[in-house]
């Protein structure tokens, strides 16, 4: 037996008003998803615990089966992991963001007007080389990802992750600088951020690229904004923990991170961005192809999560499509007789607020030996009656790994 786990990033949502209150998922044509939910056993799912709002970071770990409370050590990490950087123990990490500010360093655009990729790789090279002058010692390691995001790692002595965020988490305020959380931990980490992110700022503002978009009527991308501060997480690979040969399809670094964290093997897919303009078709094949050859795989697609974020109801729902076209193609494609299908998200992505929230999220679990439990429709009012009831997220993958013969029993 084997299985395939199709994480829609954000894809749980609230009853919009623009919909007539119903949720984006109500709303979008899913004749594939709700084949599922007719024809398998349905719950809610809170990513961590009721009413508490996730991290992605979280909330992905938590969907592989670790209880993200225990093993949890900072987001940058992860993400600096699923970039491909060589993390060690002893690393620390941030997550960042090229950002546009201005003359008075106050945030204009939090991710400079969702960067191409192609500019920011150039503007990340411009940046390597940079040291610090209080710490030269302290190796120096920036790397961009997708957009506007990035990577920067700090290695060497006597660093913490017990520090701030640079961003200041919304536009109209100024760049924050790095603080200790602690009076004895973080004083150094936090001095080498300053000095690194002013260094950054001096040679962004000048570079060639920006002053291109400038011209052209576009947000430079300026500075460098940091958060989640973070070290390697040590947890049990899944290949240990229930002897399967596990991989994950995902373009998102942070997601990739934690699959790597977990062991899992990372299945690259040609024309997989991240974003809205990814090829859905192409991970889908990819995954039908790969469960060939693997007991498990982790399916992530990202888009649904930023239509959320930028407020596009409508995106949304045509992404919500895509995804169904998705398990469309796997459910004509796949052994059923030996194959289960999970699919959930890894969080409510609110369109009315654009942010994580607190709220249960949809799940549905397809296959040869499932309880189907009368569920006809795949969202979240109609999930919530079904079998599989109320679980948390870190309890779907022992449920999965039961389904396909994979739990030890507990006691004699």
């Amino acid at each position: 037996m084997k299985a395939i786990l199709l994480v829609a990033d954000g894809m749980g949502d609230r009853p919009v008003p623009q919909l007539k209150g119903q949720t984006p998922l109500e709303a979008a044509d899913t004749i594939n998803l709700d084949w599922l939910a007719e024809h398998g056993i349905c719950g809610i799912l809170d990513p961590i615990a009721p009413g508490i709002p996730p991290g992605s970071d979280t909330a992905n770990l938590a969907l592989l089966g670790y209880d993200a409370t225990k093993v949890y050590r900072g987001r940058g990490a992860l993400e600096a992991l699923g970039a491909g950087v060589d993390i060690r123990f002893g690393d620390v990490a941030f997550r960042c963001n090229f950002a546009t500010v201005d003359e008075n360093l106050v945030v204009v655009d939090r991710r400079a007007g969702r960067i191409a990729t192609e500019d920011a790789s150039k503007l990340a090279e411009a940046l390597q080389g940079v040291k610090s002058d209080a710490y030269p010692d302290v190796q120096i390691i920036f790397k961009n990802t997708v957009q506007h995001r990035a990577v920067l790692v700090l290695r060497g002595t006597g660093l913490s992750t017990a520090v701030t965020d640079t961003d200041p988490g919304e536009v109209g305020l100024r760049v924050k600088e790095a603080h200790p959380k602690r009076p004895t931990l973080g004083a150094k980490t936090a001095m080498i951020v300053n000095e690194l992110l002013n260094k950054f700022h001096q040679i962004l503002k000048e570079h060639p690229v920006n002053q291109e978009r400038v011209k052209r009527g576009l947000p430079p991308a300026n500075i460098i904004l940091c958060r989640g501060a973070g070290a390697l997480p040590e947890i049990t690979p899944l290949a240990s923990k229930y002897g399967i040969k596990a991989a994950a399809i995902s373009a998102i670094p942070l997601v990739r991170g934690v699959a790597r964290a977990a062991g899992l093997k990372l299945i690259e897919v040609p024309g997989a961005t991240g974003s809205y303009d990814t090829d859905f078709m192409a991970k889908a094949k990819a995954a039908v192809k790969a469960i060939e050859e693997y007991d498990f795989l982790l399916l992530h697609v990202k888009a649904t999560d930023i239509a959320s974020h930028d407020r596009k109801i409508q995106e949304k729902i045509r992404i919500i499509e895509k995804i169904d076209k998705m398990v469309g193609y796997m459910l004509d494609n796949l052994n059923l007789d030996e194959t289960y299908i999970a699919v959930t998200s890894d969080h409510t992505t609110a369109l009315t607020t654009g942010k994580h929230e607190g709220d249960p999220v949809p799940v549905v679990i397809y296959g040869p030996e499932v309880r189907v439990d009368g569920v006809r429709r795949y969202n979240e009012t109609d999930c919530a009656r079904g079998g599989l009831c109320r679980i948390r997220a870190m309890e779907l993958m022992p449920i999965i790994m039961n389904l396909l013969g994979k739990v030890e029993k507990f006691g004699s």
